[in-house]
């Protein structure tokens, strides 16, 4: 059963400089939320509140927007406005939320294996915080339904255009066991399109197991003795599915990645336009509008 999840947040985001030059990428609203609250929503939805946000210090207002502040909250009720102390209140409750450090190379396996080492053996749910899907049923618990049937990782999969193939990681699919569900034997990081061995994109979301966290122990030991390079999460996962059982959950949903400013944009105004107070509005500018 899965029970945590981490969400990686160290990175500088520097696909959208300078409007991260201060305010961190996971902090940018989409709708009436930020993109990590939307993440976080996510895994509360899917029955996972067990949370680890593995941070840097240039990252603190992440943890003022989940810490509790009695002293607004205060302030909101005496002036009448009790919807809005709500809220504030059930943000500071929203999850169990622990901080790590990010401490380590570079690469998006140094946060996930810092968090490994705190979580213990067991599997866990890893979440980035600059995607938000749109399903009726959450991502985070159709890849969770996904390990339960399988016991073994699993990674998010969207169908995609190969001609896009030299932008993700490409998983190498040896069978598909229905509902969306594929057995992978391994990824091919940005294949040309030519190369490319399916036309499925891996996106942020995954279910990591205590063998593929041992793969990413081996490689940071390696990187010690050779200081080049950078850890991936995928470089694990792909060495982990030569030899193991490794599956593939295409999600059943809209796929929104808010990290470079037009895709930001996109999803900003797709969550506009579906907001149902200003939506209508908004379809009605649009409209209207030259």
């Amino acid at each position: 059963m899965i029970r945590k999840a981490v969400i990686p947040v160290a990175g500088l985001g520097s696909r959208l400089l300078p409007l991260t030059r201060a305010l961190p990428k996971e902090m940018l609203p989409i709708g009436d939320k930020p993109v990590i609250e939307h993440t976080i929503r996510e895994l509360v939805d899917s029955g996972i509140d067990e949370i680890t946000i593995v941070t840097s210090g240039r990252k603190q207002l992440i943890q003022q927007h989940f810490a509790p502040d009695d002293d607004l909250e205060l302030q909101l009720r005496t002036a009448g406005k009790p919807e809005l102390a709500d809220a504030v209140a059930e943000l500071a409750s929203l999850a169990q939320i622990t901080y790590l450090y990010q401490n380590g190379p570079y690469g998006n396996g140094t946060p996930v294996l810092n968090a490994a080492r705190v979580i213990g053996d067991e599997p866990f749910m890893v979440l980035w915080a600059d995607d938000v899907f749109v399903a009726d049923v959450p991502r985070a618990k159709q890849l969770k339904a996904a390990y339960e049937a399988t016991r073994a990782p699993v990674l998010a999969l969207m169908p995609m255009e190969v001609e896009d193939a030299s932008r993700y990681g490409v998983p190498i699919v040896t069978k598909d066991l229905g509902h969306g569900r594929l057995r992978i034997s391994g990824l091919v990081e940005k294949p040309a399109p030519e190369k490319a061995p399916s036309h499925y994109a891996a996106i942020g979301g995954y279910v990591v197991t205590p063998g593929v966290i041992d793969v990413l122990e081996a490689q940071t030991r390696k990187w010690r003795q050779h200081p080049e390079g950078e850890i991936y999460l995928t470089d694990a996962l792909h060495e982990y599915a030569l030899t193991h059982e490794v599956y593939g959950q295409v999600i059943d949903g809209t796929w929104w990645d808010t990290g470079s400013p037009l895709n930001y944009l996109k999803a900003q105004f797709a969550a506009a336009l579906a907001h149902p107070t200003y939506g209508p509005e908004l379809r009605k500018l649009a409209h209207d509008t030259p």
